[in-house]
């Protein structure tokens, strides 16, 4: 393996290698903020059935094992959305991108915090306002690439909206 390395690091000098980059060791060149706004929306799914479990009683062992479980669906989604939303900011923005947008760097600085204090608290208004903030970041995501988009009603429980490109005919 050291005797490849070295081959091919004296071949590099000679003719170096193109470089590519990219979020991954492909430059494949996907990125695309959909599975942040869907764990929004567990967030805030995953808030309802705790204020829907303890409008009803979960005093009983079912009861507290529902909420133990939501709790901890929410949490994961929360760190979900904060991963695709770094994964965004440190992969695929560019200088140009922040240029442009220059509430960019607050808006990703304010998801990361959103999603924190939604992993904190049971309120619904916690997890919509990260929506709310991951939604913007999706139409700055789309706007970068020169495709327009627009918001609909998402085919979920939570009666609350999605951003989606406008793409084909």
């Amino acid at each position: 393996m050291r005797f490849a390395k070295l081959v091919l690091d004296r071949v590099d000098r000679i003719v170096p290698f193109q470089r590519a980059y990219a979020h991954c060791d492909i430059p494949c060149g996907i990125y695309d903020p959909h599975m942040a706004q869907l764990a929004a929306h567990t967030v805030i799914r995953m808030d309802m059935l705790i204020a829907d479990a303890m409008k009803n009683g979960a005093d009983d062992a079912e009861g507290k094992n529902k909420i133990v479980r939501y709790v901890s669906i929410k949490e994961q989604h929360a760190e979900i959305c904060k991963h695709e939303v770094r994964v965004l900011w440190g992969d695929y923005f560019k200088p140009d991108h922040a240029k442009a947008h220059p509430e960019l760097n607050d808006l990703v600085w304010n998801i990361l915090k959103l999603a924190s204090k939604a992993k904190q608290s049971t309120d619904v208004k916690a997890g919509e306002e990260l929506l709310e903030n991951v939604e913007k970041l999706a139409e700055i995501f789309w706007k970068t690439k020169g495709i327009s988009t627009y918001r609909a009603q998402a085919p979920y429980p939570t009666d609350r909206e999605m951003v989606y490109p406008k793409v084909g005919a």
